[in-house]
């Protein structure tokens, strides 16, 4: 299993609860998803990013299936690339 995680900035007076609602839109659209999670955060940090994403695929062939997916790109990419100063990710095997 893969896990996929990317942070958010989001760009002055975006709405972290409209990214976070378009980033939950993917569940149940996505067939490549098994597991996931999305939050906001509270602290408003300066280290802080605004909302975190995470995905759980079965490989790597999944995890490119996903990045592909025409939800994810036509839906989701597009509306979090317009809101997003910047972002930040991970992909790592799940160890078990």
């Amino acid at each position: 299993m893969i896990k996929h995680v990317v942070c958010f900035k989001l760009n002055e007076g975006e709405s972290a609860e409209k990214a976070k609602e378009v980033l939950s839109g993917m569940k149940g659209k996505v067939p490549q998803i098994r597991e996931m999670e999305v939050g906001i955060d509270f602290l408003g940090s300066a280290r802080s990013f605004d909302v975190y994403l995470s995905v759980v695929v079965d490989d790597k062939d999944a995890l490119n299936d996903y990045q592909n997916d025409p939800y994810h790109v036509n839906v989701v990419k597009k509306h979090m690339h317009s809101v997003t100063k910047s972002s930040v990710a991970v992909d790592f095997v799940i160890e078990k």
